[in-house]
């Protein structure tokens, strides 16, 4: 397994130099898929530019989901723009917020994107194992997602 800062040194390589936000974000996901053994599923999903009270899923790797938009009202994706940070679930089992998308998924993280001071998106990871992801995970996703947030920031859409 790659070490999580030369990961960071990556993606913040990739922030430079991706022509794209999805390029972006693809790249991103297939590392982190690639990387970490307990991440069983790695995507975004971005709020639509439409209606801001809906989430679009962008690139992932993993098995496809039945859940391609999703109300911010609605599952642990939905809580992590609820309440504006990061959403941990050590048992999606135990929690009556978790959207199934599969029945291997065990724990999910949840990281907000900000750009411009606002959320505009986060980083979805399920695992098959229970209670997955540590504050090593969390503290790296965080920055991961800052990344993506200072790419959007420097790359508006007209």
């Amino acid at each position: 397994m790659i070490e999580r800062s030369a990961l960071l040194d990556e993606f913040r390589t990739l922030q430079t130099l991706a022509i794209s936000l999805e390029n972006l974000q693809r790249s991103i996901v297939e590392s982190l898929a690639r990387s970490f053994a307990h991440f069983n599923w790695v995507g975004f999903y971005m709020l639509d530019p439409a209606d801001d009270q809906m989430l679009v899923v962008g690139p992932f790797v993993g098995d496809p989901t039945p859940h391609v938009r999703i109300p911010v009202n609605e599952g642990i994706c939905g809580a992590a723009v609820e309440r504006g940070e990061t959403v941990v679930v050590d048992d999606v089992n135990s929690d009556p917020r978790y959207l199934s998308c599969s029945i291997e998924t065990r724990s999910e993280i949840v990281v907000p994107i900000y750009a411009g001071g606002k959320i505009v998106g986060e980083i979805d990871i399920d695992s098959h194992a229970p209670a997955a992801f540590n504050g090593d995970d969390r503290a790296f996703l965080e920055e991961v997602a800052k990344i993506v947030g200072r790419f959007i920031e420097e790359h508006p859409v007209e």
